[in-house]
């Protein structure tokens, strides 16, 4: 075989496509192989940059590949789909990440270790409940609405009413036993949920950077060791706007003819992330009326010319930029005043 120097991996359960290509550009290897060649068949090839979608198991690959002296980058799956040029098959995609990876501006994803795994495992698993407890309060309001019975939104207001509403008259026998199931289905989440919240906060105390991230207005346990499990080492952002960049919180452009007109923002990148920032700024929108700062006296300023939902992404763009700043240098947090 001639000299391999790229290769682009489509990862699957059970099969994987290879494409590789050499240092012109010629392709000198599609193969398609099982779960169990990969690593044999990698093994036996010189060292090479390998590119790897980011999907499930790719962190995992990106590990093993690694301990065989090969160079590999995770690319996230919008990267990818502007290089394929055919029809999407196993084979246009590896042929695709092979071409991606080679670009010289290419953002690629940070391979998280397994310590870094395991800690966004416990986030995963926190983020199931919460979704599950959300449906749950979402359903119960629904057929309580049914019988007349109007709960405002939110978790605690259910919580709050459930009591009493189970010995209403308007509900018959058989829909409060349901209700009550309900209630105690809700009782059952709150507490798994409070377990894994626990966890968090212990993971918290135990990580340094997460430490100085929660210094930061709007970033508690949850937060902080999401970031710093997710990102790993900062360095590998040029800087914050690039990092902010990745999470999908910058303007999209739109600009022809030296025209240049901003949108919404592009939502690209990590969707749990951006949604923990966008809660947390959500959370410090409520207190800027009383305080007097730097920041506050910019929010309330932007809020005016803006209106409140801009201003949110803006302070949760700009609470991006802070975050990658304390991984990046490693300082401390200091508020303006």
């Amino acid at each position: 075989m001639t000299q391999l120097t790229r290769m682009g991996i489509d990862v699957a359960k059970h099969v994987f496509q290879l494409h590789g290509v050499d240092e012109r550009g010629h392709t000198v290897l599609r193969r398609r192989i099982s779960r169990a060649q990969l690593r044999p068949f990698v093994a036996q090839l010189r060292p090479c940059l390998i590119g790897v979608e980011a999907c499930g198991s790719a962190h995992y690959w990106a590990r093993e590949l690694k301990t065989l002296g090969h160079d590999v980058r995770l690319i996230a799956p919008q990267f990818v789909a502007p290089y394929r040029t055919k029809d999407k098959n196993d084979g246009n995609d590896a042929e695709a990440i092979c071409e991606a990876v080679g670009r010289p501006h290419m953002r690629f994803v940070p391979v998280k270790d397994v310590g870094q795994q395991a800690v966004l495992t416990v986030h995963r698993a926190r983020q199931l409940l919460v979704a599950e407890r959300t449906a749950l309060v979402n359903q119960s309001r629904g057929l309580l609405a049914e019988y007349g019975l109007i709960v405002p939104a939110g978790v605690g207001a259910l919580r709050r009413a459930l009591p009493a509403l189970l010995e209403t008259p308007e509900l018959p026998v058989l829909a409060r036993e349901v209700f009550a199931d309900l209630a105690d289905r809700l009782r059952a989440l709150d507490e798994r949920i409070t377990h894994y919240d626990r966890r968090v906060e212990t993971v918290a105390r135990q990580t340094e950077p997460a430490q100085r991230l929660m210094q930061v207005p709007g970033v508690g346990p949850v937060t902080a060791t999401a970031v710093v499990a997710t990102v790993g080492d900062a360095r590998t952002f040029k800087n914050g706007r690039q990092f902010a960049a990745w999470l999908g919180m910058v303007p999209r452009q739109h600009s022809s003819g030296g025209t240049r007109r901003l949108g919404r923002i592009t939502k690209r990148g990590d969707v749990y992330l951006r949604t923990l920032l966008i809660h947390g700024a959500r959370a410090v929108m409520r207190q800027v009326a009383r305080r007097t700062d730097a920041t506050s006296r910019w929010v309330m300023a932007l809020t005016a010319r803006r209106g409140f939902n801009k201003a949110v992404v803006a302070l949760a763009a700009k609470q991006a930029r802070v975050l990658w700043a304390l991984l990046a240098t490693g300082r401390p947090y200091v508020a303006c005043p």
